[in-house]
């Protein structure tokens, strides 16, 4: 069989002797050969597609290691072009993966600059208010925030004409739950009597750190940051329930442009209990 010296296999591949030496400490390019006397290396014709195959992938950014892989898979098969199309799908699949992020990355980099664009311009600030007591339904509820909307209808179907004033929640946790949240759909009602699931009572007024916040609900972390680090700062204590008050939101056929929601944060607060820092 014809073989090739190592300065013949060097014209013909394109690839510099000291490079050939190197794919053959590294198992990438194993001579056809070696003369025991000289120490030449020799590689037969067959060896070509190997080395274009590797001058590729190493121009592609892959390491030694990945394409140590690949040749080995494709001489156990004995197919380097079968190895290497399976390896173009894989990489189509990973492209098509990396876009999918890519196009999360673009949409959550838009938000987020949206969103300090607005936090910027707002001229809203937090405030301390005493807030009275008022009549209200509510229904309690346990589950995801976004399930408030079953509340809400079910008082309004009910006492639905003795409605007034704006929708809020009753947030029972001091933490976030994705799941199983403890809250309440509450409504503020001229008069009325508790139905089957639905509480009729007055609700308690109080002392309150207030913030009016505009944007998408997806957005509320950033006001109830602000309002809890001035809670902290002033060294109150947070009593439950906290309520959130939907002055401007989704209407009931169309949703509205989620920008201009106002939704305001008030955190009751219990300025005779200290709290505790570390």
């Amino acid at each position: 069989m014809p073989v090739f010296s190592i300065g013949e296999f060097s014209k013909v591949t394109g690839l510099t002797v000291k490079t050939l030496r190197f794919y053959h400490e590294q198992g990438l390019l194993v001579p056809s050969c070696i003369d025991e006397e000289t120490g030449y290396r020799y590689y037969a014709p067959a060896k070509v597609e190997a080395a274009r195959a590797i001058t590729l992938l190493r121009g592609l950014d892959f390491s030694v290691g990945e394409i140590r892989e690949i040749l080995s898979r494709a001489a156990q098969e004995n197919d380097l072009l079968d190895v290497m199309e399976r390896q173009r799908t894989v990489i189509e699949a990973k492209i098509r993966g990396y876009r999918r992020v890519i196009a999360a990355l673009d949409q959550f980099i838009a938000n987020e600059r949206e969103a300090r664009l607005i936090m910027t311009n707002l001229s809203l600030e937090i405030e301390e208010k005493d807030v009275a007591p008022i009549l209200m339904a509510g229904v309690r509820m346990k589950g995801k925030y976004s399930e408030c909307g079953k509340g809400f209808s079910r008082i309004g179907r009910s006492l639905g004409r003795q409605i007034q004033g704006k929708a809020f929640l009753l947030l029972y946790d001091q933490e976030f739950r994705e799941e199983d949240a403890e809250f309440e759909a509450c409504l503020p009602i001229r008069a009325g009597k508790a139905v089957a699931g639905i509480s009729v009572r007055e609700l308690p007024g109080g002392h309150c750190v207030s913030l009016v916040h505009r944007g998408p609900y997806n957005d509320l972390g950033r006001s109830y940051a602000r309002v809890l680090q001035y809670i902290h700062e002033k060294g109150y204590k947070v009593a439950t329930p906290s309520r959130e008050i939907y002055h401007k939101g989704p209407g009931m056929i169309f949703k509205g442009n989620p920008k201009n929601y106002l939704t305001e944060i008030q955190m009751f607060i219990d300025a005779e209990s200290p709290q505790t820092s570390c």
